[in-house]
């Protein structure tokens, strides 16, 4: 039988591959010995799938695949640390920009086991977007900080800027008690993008919907940013 860790990443690939629920696919996988397929698994994980990202993305971000990710993390306690914390050691200990420092973090707890694709540790979920405008990051952090602007493409009554550092991070509170938590990030040659985490959604159906939603806000916010150059 595998270690716990990797039996958690074996069931969790199994979840992917047959739909299965979390109990039912642990039942499939303990209820017999390892067969060559399994063992497989348990021996090269395939964490691109787990973390759902590719190796290919995260290393032309950060400078590192997930296996290097799951090394350098694991070699700090990172199963045991908070999620703040693990986002600070990848910000603070290798250099990775704000939005890539959380990427690598969710990542990493997926990979775990820690949390479920759209859910947060503690069980909560959120939905998470990005999108890159050909303005200078000024201009798109002047669109959601402006209420004025805001309500052109956003369209929400009672949204309200909790917190915001110009122009690199924003906190927005939505009328249900939920969080939009946003990253800025210049790109140089007048490009800019914004990256949100819609949080403390009550479930898996509230994070599909939301992300649908953003999908579309985002091009509306387009929409404006594009008048407005």
């Amino acid at each position: 039988m595998p270690r716990q860790k990797d039996l958690k990443r074996i069931i969790r690939a199994r979840m992917q591959k047959t739909g299965e629920a979390y109990t039912t696919a642990r039942s499939q996988i303990t209820r017999k010995p390892l067969n060559d397929a399994t063992a497989a698994e348990t021996a090269a994980p395939d964490y691109a799938s787990l973390a759902g990202m590719s190796d290919e993305s995260i290393s032309a971000k950060t400078g590192r695949n997930w296996e290097q990710w799951v090394r350098e993390l694991d070699s700090h306690g990172g199963e045991q640390l908070a999620h703040k914390d693990i986002a600070a050691l990848v910000h603070g200990g290798y250099g990775v920009e704000g939005w890539w420092s959380q990427t690598v973090t969710v990542g990493y707890e997926r990979i775990k086991g820690l949390r479920d694709r759209g859910q947060r540790r503690g069980g909560a979920f959120e939905a998470g977007k990005s999108k890159t405008y050909n303005v200078p990051v000024d201009v798109l952090f002047q669109a959601w900080s402006d209420e004025a602007i805001r309500r052109r493409w956003l369209k929400d009554e009672g949204v309200t800027v909790r917190t915001e550092t110009a122009p690199r991070t924003m906190r927005l509170g939505w009328p249900d008690g939920s969080i939009v938590a946003l990253w800025f990030l210049d790109k140089g040659a007048g490009k800019s993008s914004v990256a949100l985490a819609h949080q403390k959604l009550e479930d898996r159906a509230a994070s599909d919907r939301a992300k649908r939603e953003w999908s579309e806000r985002l091009d509306a916010l387009g929409e404006v940013l594009a008048k407005r150059s």
